[in-house]
């Protein structure tokens, strides 16, 4: 486990620990599966992720039959781990909108979690910061899909599971192939899978005194 010295207090952390211990995976057993289900656990840790105004612009298509790999494959410069994974989700974000944010925010109505008068002080604003700016809105898509697919990876990897995201596809085709809507952004593919041996251990990073300043 790892161990961090916070203000002087040695901890242990499961979860520092599985970060600092990720590295994305080159090798997959091509005969291991994930069912359904399981593919539904870790999107629904995905989901757990932060957004912008509470507006969850996500979507993850799931890729794990052999007919979708081999639709995908081509198209993601026919990468090893398309083939040889459980599954590649698409990680898509959705330009923001505010219009969403009343419907996304009802839930939370309804649980006593957020006065109903509170609605419109998320929704006006969040129209203000995007709406006439579709550079944001586009930022917001990939921001969004990013903290969905990191914390898959790190889901994946407390159940002992490789993960590969990928920015190496054609992004017009998978919109095609697909059926992305107009609003939606292919930000990266992601596969996950049972790993084989060969992969390499996290590769060493920068030293923190050349990333960090304190101001």
């Amino acid at each position: 486990m790892s161990r961090i010295a916070t203000t002087g207090i040695t901890q242990t952390n499961a979860v520092i620990d599985c970060i600092l211990n990720r590295s994305a995976t080159k090798y997959y057993d091509p005969s291991a599966t994930l069912s359904d289900d399981e593919i539904r656990a870790l999107v629904q840790v995905g989901t757990a992720a932060p957004t912008s105004f509470h507006m969850q612009n996500w979507r993850f298509i799931a890729v794990r039959t052999r007919a979708a790999k081999a639709r995908l494959s081509p198209i993601a410069w026919n990468q090893p781990a398309i083939t040889d994974a459980a599954v590649t989700f698409i990680v898509c974000g959705q330009l923001a909108d505010s219009a969403v944010i009343p419907d996304r925010l009802a839930p939370l109505v309804e649980a006593g979690v957020m006065p109903a008068a509170m609605v419109r002080d998320w929704e006006i604003p969040a129209r203000d910061l995007y709406m006439a700016y579709p550079q944001r809105r586009r930022d917001e898509a990939v921001r969004t899909a990013t903290f969905g697919a990191a914390a898959i990876m790190y889901a994946a990897r407390s159940l002992g599971l490789g993960s590969t995201p990928m920015i190496g596809f054609d992004a017009d085709a998978v919109h095609r192939e697909f059926g992305l809507g107009e609003e939606e952004v292919p930000v990266m593919l992601l596969s996950v899978g049972v790993e084989r041996q060969g992969n390499w251990a996290q590769k060493p990073r920068r030293p923190v005194t050349d990333v960090l300043d304190l101001v």
